[in-house]
């Protein structure tokens, strides 16, 4: 029998759930003390996040046995109580990620797509080794070094500036021809040399010694004295720009050349490239040097070099289209696929999961695998008893590499994947183009219902601490909700609820509270929480942003729905990413009667806030835009992000509603139907003019 640490997390008893919560809280506070206190980490970063991973989910599950000491309730380094906030003026955010050839190929053809690029436009890339370290931000005013932060959450940080002030690598002034404001960002970090010398010191000590150089380094970095943190010889690479109160370079090139002539140290070898086979060059150069170079790193980064362009490329939600960091491959190792269970989603999606032998992959314990749809069992042959190479890269679910066909057990069978949901037994049912097949019994399927009710309170939706997935199941199963409305009168059913075993007065107080809390929502986080298919986050924001009022979405989606030849269909269908088949999803939702009782159930509880346009006002807010034709100084997909900037709403088609229409080369019908309604027709430097834009050079 498998412990309960290695023990999937959605097969523990209440019991198992506690004891486990109580050994991860005893494992992290010993680790917490070891790296915050004494400096010496005595495991890898990736298994204290993978004991952090468990201990969360587990709490998500059972919320009620959250302990009083629980690891989820201290915030990082905030061990150190003598560390101040830092607000970032521009936010320090993360990269996406590449894992192999193809992603960066992806990479590079959507700046190209994105820019409008032609195959022979030169695009530069420089590429430079990721450091293995911990991202701090050093803030200068009137070229004088005023405050040092950690990265943080990404909006707020640490305050570090005492301990920075001991990092020789850093500058405390800058020359006359620095900006009077500005922000160098990069890495701190431990050469590997200093990091064998402070061990070979720690022993001599007899302190424990650190499992690796960035944790010598963070815990060095972390210290209240900054007496310590001098001890431990640290350096600092910079390589990125935060705020700055003047432009001071074209390039990413010309900018750590001004890094270097202010004194701060590269991170080098750096090399501009200018196609995927010197990029993969670079990476493959670096991987096999990786060991040779004095610091650590675990992959490459590949930025725009021109600031022009990343500017005009901008950011996808939180991270920048303008830049991806490609790993190292990731680890890999084989185990026994015990079973295939079929998981049954919120909108019906019946995912093969691949129940494993637990194994540890890159320092966290995996027991399932997401086996992805039919056609891919099919293609990799997976079948039960199959010995199989499981990968992890970086934080993805874990996946089914491929089979050791040659360990195949002789009595092996091919997989056949159920005719009928597991949860409820309706038929399956594919769409064309689709690879996943769904359940048909919609909100009849047990599994569904209970999908759709976690995803109603989930994080991005409601938001409702305390009501995590087991109180959904057990509740659901009890009687006391049916449906989303029936969450806002749980206070109906407090007594019930308080005798419930791991409930009682206070933790019962705390989600009457929790759910009256939340009975005011903007419009997009409620569209959201319907768990509409294909209705996603940012979905949802699009379709706020255009009806604005929860009585506007209503209103002109059903007059959508009763009639398709309507002005208020035509409007749907043409909002910029939504479309025939995203239109048809959200009707056929609207417009079945459970879900308007439903609906309307919630609206007797609920308070909408209307959607706040906070975009940049310009002569263009508010304003419906098409583009059509070919557009020769910019892509249609920069145009639109860029008119979506200025607050105006992108159109795919022409109307009477229709403000602006953009014209480029070859423009046809919506040109022609535009003269007819006599709407304003603009050409490219029309636009350009009209928002105040130069025309980009390329």
């Amino acid at each position: 029998m498998a412990d309960i640490k290695d023990k999937n997390i959605n097969d523990l008893t209440d019991k198992q759930a506690r004891l486990d919560l109580a050994r991860l809280a005893m494992e992290i506070t010993y680790h917490d003390k070891c790296y915050h206190g004494n400096d010496a980490p005595v495991i890898t970063d990736a298994i204290y996040d993978g004991l952090q991973r468990r201990n969360s989910a587990i709490e998500e599950k059972f919320p009620n046995f959250i302990r009083k000491n629980s690891p989820s309730k201290k915030i990082g380094a905030a061990i150190k109580t003598g560390f101040g906030k830092v607000s970032h003026k521009k936010p320090m955010l993360s990269l996406a990620n590449a894992f192999n050839r193809d992603d960066v190929v992806d990479f590079l053809s959507s700046i190209r797509k994105f820019l409008n690029f032609n195959p022979n436009d030169n695009l530069e890339i420089i590429a430079e080794p990721k450091i293995d370290g911990l991202s701090a931000s050093i803030r200068y005013v009137n070229r004088k070094l005023h405050i040092a932060a950690t990265r943080g959450d990404g909006m707020i940080g640490e305050d570090i500036t005492n301990n920075i002030l001991t990092i020789s690598d850093i500058p405390k002034t800058l020359p006359d021809d620095a900006p009077d404001i500005v922000e160098i960002r990069g890495e701190i970090y431990m050469a590997r040399e200093d990091f064998l010398a402070l061990n070979k010191k720690q022993t001599e000590f007899g302190k424990k010694i650190f499992a690796n150089p960035r944790n010598a380094a963070a815990g060095s970095l972390r210290q209240l004295d900054a007496n310590i943190t001098a001890s431990r010889n640290l350096k600092f690479f910079g390589y990125a720009l935060g705020e700055t109160s003047i432009s001071f370079a074209n390039s990413i090139g010309a900018m750590r050349q001004k890094f270097a002539n202010w004194g701060f140290k590269l991170n080098n070898p750096a090399k501009i490239c200018h196609n995927i086979d010197e990029i993969i060059s670079y990476y493959n150069h670096i991987d096999q040097i990786r060991s040779d170079l004095p610091f650590d790193i675990d992959g490459v980064v590949y930025k725009v070099n021109s600031i022009n362009l990343q500017n005009r490329l901008g950011m996808i939600t939180k991270t920048p289209r303008w830049a991806k960091a490609h790993k190292f491959e990731a680890e890999q190792a084989e185990t026994t696929l015990n079973n295939i269970i079929i998981q049954v989603g919120r909108t019906g999606a019946m995912t093969p999961v691949a129940n494993l032998e637990a194994i540890n992959v890159g320092g966290v314990i995996v027991s399932r695998a997401s086996l992805h749809n039919e056609d891919e069992i099919i293609r990799k042959d997976i079948r039960e008893g199959d010995r199989v190479i499981i990968k992890r890269a970086g934080d993805v679910i874990p996946q089914v590499v491929e089979v050791v066909f040659s360990k195949r057990p002789d009595n092996s069978k091919a997989y056949i994947f159920p005719k009928n949901c597991p949860q409820c037994g309706a038929d399956r049912i594919r769409e064309d183009g689709d690879a996943i097949w769904r359940c048909s019994g919609d909100l009849a399927c047990p599994a569904q219902a209970i999908e759709k009710l976690k995803h109603f309170v989930s994080k991005a939706a409601f938001n409702m601490e305390g009501l995590g997935a087991k109180q959904i199941e057990a509740f659901l199963k009890d009687g006391l909700i049916k449906t989303p409305a029936d969450i806002f009168k749980l206070h109906d059913h407090y007594n019930n609820i308080c005798n419930r075993d791991g409930w009682g007065k206070k933790s019962t107080d705390n989600l009457i509270k929790s759910i009256e809390d939340k009975c005011d929502i903007t419009l997009d986080r409620f569209i959201y929480a319907l768990g509409i298919r294909h209705i996603g986050q940012s979905t949802a924001k699009l379709l706020a942003k255009n009806y604005i009022s929860i009585d506007g979405f209503l209103l002109k989606t059903n007059e959508a729905y009763n009639d398709i030849s309507s002005d208020a269909y035509e409007t749907l269908i043409n909002i910029d990413q939504i479309g025939a088949t995203v239109a048809k999803d959200l009707l056929n939702f609207l417009g079945e009667e459970h879900n308007k009782i439903v609906i309307n159930d919630l609206l007797i509880h609920l308070k909408i806030a209307p959607y706040i346009i906070k975009e940049l006002q310009s002569p263009i807010t508010g304003k419906i835009i098409v583009f059509t034709g070919t557009l020769q100084t910019t892509s249609r997909s920069e145009a639109k992000a860029k008119a979506e900037e200025f607050g105006a709403k992108v159109s795919n088609s022409v109307s009477k509603k229709t403000d602006y229409v953009v014209v480029g080369k070859d423009a046809g019908s919506k040109a022609k139907k535009a003269i007819n309604l006599g709407i304003n027709i603009l050409s490219e430097e029309d636009w350009h003019n009209l928002i105040s834009i130069d025309l980009p050079n390329i």
